[in-house]
């Protein structure tokens, strides 16, 4: 299974969703927006309506869509509009891409669960988006993280965290 989110540069998202059990793969790129093959350098202009994202592959034995959203919520700040830490534009909006019909209801549950947990003091702002293709991002932006580990990053976790670190 696969699922498809948006929080803000996507080094962080990876680097904290890859540790989770469950959680088999993850690859960063773009999506969201009306351009045929972005790429990094007309992404980060914020002309071509795609987010940098994240495709999570999991195991659906272990981990759940439903969880998968609700850690997505502990890692970022979904309240604060085309903006996490010092990254502002479209391109760095909160967003949830379902697959199907049932992953939309999920997505808009876990929502309004966030609304009503009183961890925000602003309302949450994450959309749920129409599901649009996946494009890898460079290379170089895969595992980044991985392959530097003192980058950039303003993703951390907001709760427990719940894999290993």
């Amino acid at each position: 299974m696969q699922a498809y989110l948006a929080g803000g540069c996507f080094w962080g998202v990876e680097e904290l969703l890859r540790k989770v059990p469950g959680i088999t793969d993850t690859e960063v790129g773009y999506i969201g927006g009306h351009t045929e093959n972005p790429t990094y350098e007309t992404v980060k202009t914020g002309t071509t309506g795609h987010a940098e994202g994240l495709r999570i592959s999991y195991d659906p034995a272990k981990i759940s869509y439903e969880r998968i959203l609700e850690l997505f919520f502990q890692l970022h700040d979904p309240t604060t509009l085309n903006r996490q830490g010092g990254d502002i534009g479209t391109q760095y909006r909160s967003a949830i891409f379902p697959q199907t019909a049932e992953e939309k209801v999920i997505a808009l549950k876990v929502i309004e669960q966030e609304n009503k947990s009183g961890r925000w003091t602003r309302p949450v702002v994450t959309t749920v988006e129409e599901s649009k293709r996946f494009y890898s991002a460079e290379g170089y932006h895969q595992d980044y993280l991985q392959k530097n580990p003192g980058g950039y990053t303003c993703h951390f976790w907001r709760g427990p965290s719940p894999g290993p670190s």
